[in-house]
């Protein structure tokens, strides 16, 4: 049996305060200096009465034609209409509130309301950087142990003989399904009480068509889908979102979210516990009732991948879709879950565990490593390719963002998970050798880190990204959490499993 050391307690013990710290810290610095909607709204609209009247007068007392008025105003203002309008005004904004506002959002302002939002705006941003990070983390590995256990049933439904030494592996990383579910239903929750803006469909605002114009300058104005006395349109009105409000909806979303780790937490508690049985009775009877799981859960886990990726991540970007996301997703976790299982393996193999496991089952993990980053490219290019020569606005708007203001990740993502395993561990002797496979295997696992990171900051905050102490950290801590429950969860049952009909092939397996 493995043996969980009292050192390695400790390394994870360190980086799981390391994250939680790193996040108090992210969770200070984003409330600090923050103003409330209500504030931000008080404030811009006394601004910007200020600067129609400045305008109106400054425009009383110029006595030139209509052209010269708007040349002198234009440099009186400082070149307003050759920057973009209200150029002035934010720069008294940004000055008021000590705050950099995005360019793009405050060139495309037109009015109050547009003006209003790009600052409220940028302090849901700086307020939503902790929340994302912590929900980047969590949905990583999550999905990294929901990976590690559809490996594990694929390997009962093809019958694997090679394998069968490392199938606590993957049972063990499939531990962390009920903690990461926790952390996930805390975050919609929190979310759908507007504790953060991860998933901003959420907010009932954009959902109405109109809104009372007196509840405006309160902290809950009032919202309707009939036109009455008092009510004005609203601005912030999304026919888009709108018409998806039969599937994201907060009971419906919770319910799926429910049902989906709970399906995920039971298989995972079924197969380990039909596993251990199995080492008790022997027999082909566990055997064959862990091949029965295993074929309905892969068909579950078929259909609640992709409805969970759509739930998770693509909704945070409401108005964009594609039909590929969720096989691209979920190839992205699935190659992060075998490299994991593969640094375990190897981690065990150096610390004098699992001595019959070989270079040949070294060559077979470098070949699933090599195969689906591969297939991962093959996904990314694929919907990137189809996006692009479509070119509809409703879905080129994802990748804007991205390659604008993300390009230097994406290619960072593309050269670890892509170039990385194509120059490292094509060669048949380089997938045998344990310290080339692990290797590429963590610069893999940081790669798609990455590409997940790509997937959700773009829809939290934006192009007011960063990769600091508090995603650096959060990202740690989350490492030192799973491989505590993971090596913690290993060390309570034998490593291999003793009656499985298939040893003698794992045990002289060769190619």
């Amino acid at each position: 049996m493995y043996k969980f050391t009292r050192n390695t307690k400790i390394i994870c013990i360190c980086m799981m305060l390391f994250g939680i710290i790193s996040l108090v810290y992210g969770f200070i610095s984003a409330n600090k200096n923050q103003y409330s909607d209500l504030e931000i709204r008080q404030a811009v609209k006394q601004m910007y009465n200020e600067y129609k009247s400045d305008k109106k007068k400054y425009n009383d007392d110029v006595s030139q034609s209509v052209k010269s008025k708007d040349a002198s105003y234009d440099n009186h203002s400082g070149s307003e209409s050759n920057e973009y309008e209200y150029a002035s005004l934010f720069k008294k904004i940004e000055n008021k509130f000590g705050c950099k506002l995005d360019y793009d959002k405050k060139k495309n302002a037109h009015g109050l309301e547009d003006i209003i939002y790009v600052t409220q705006h940028y302090f849901h941003v700086k307020k939503q950087r902790p929340w994302s990070s912590l929900f980047l983390s969590n949905i990583f590995f999550l999905m990294i142990s929901l990976a590690a256990l559809v490996w594990l049933a694929v390997q009962y439904i093809s019958q694997s003989g090679w394998s069968v030494y490392l199938l606590r592996i993957p049972q063990a990383i499939s531990s962390f399904l009920p903690i990461g579910g926790v952390v996930m239903v805390f975050l919609i929750i929190t979310s759908a009480l507007h504790w953060h803006y991860t998933f901003h469909w959420m907010d009932e605002a954009l959902t109405y068509e109109f809104v009372d114009e007196a509840s405006l300058d309160t902290e809950y104005p009032k919202y309707s889908h009939e036109m009455s006395e008092g009510m004005i349109d609203n601005s912030k009105f999304d026919k888009i979102i709108t018409g998806k409000t039969s599937y994201l909806n907060i009971p419906f979303y919770l319910i799926r979210t429910f049902i989906y780790l709970l399906g995920w937490c039971i298989a995972a508690f079924l197969l380990r516990k039909f596993s251990l049985k199995e080492d008790i009775e022997g027999g082909l009877k566990w055997h064959n009732r862990m091949f029965t799981l295993s074929a309905i859960f892969i068909v579950f886990a078929a259909i609640t991948t992709s409805t969970g990726a759509w739930d998770w991540i693509m909704s945070i970007d409401t108005h964009w879709f594609s039909t590929l996301f969720g096989w691209y997703s979920f190839a992205s976790f699935f190659v992060s879950a075998c490299a994991v299982i593969a640094i375990i393996t190897i981690y065990l193999k150096y610390n004098d565990y699992l001595p019959e496991v070989n270079e040949n089952h070294m060559h077979d993990f470098g070949r699933y490593l090599l195969a689906f980053s591969i297939f991962w490219t093959y996904t990314w290019f694929s919907q990137y390719l189809l996006i692009w020569y479509a070119n509809i606005p409703e879905e080129v708007t994802y990748y804007v963002i991205r390659f604008e203001h993300y390009h230097i990740l994406i290619i960072i993502a593309l050269i670890l998970n892509f170039v990385n395993p194509m120059l490292l561990i094509q060669d048949r002797a380089a997938k045998r050798l344990k310290g080339q496979v692990l290797f590429v295997a963590i610069l893999i696992l940081i790669g798609h880190y990455i590409d997940v990171y790509v997937m959700i900051m773009p829809g939290t905050v934006g192009t007011h990204w960063h990769i600091g102490l508090v995603e650096i950290g959060t990202f740690i801590g989350y490492i030192g959490l799973f491989t505590y429950v993971v090596l913690s969860s290993l060390s309570r049952v034998p490593l291999v499993q003793k009656n499985h009909p298939l040893i003698l092939e794992s045990k002289h397996h060769h190619i």
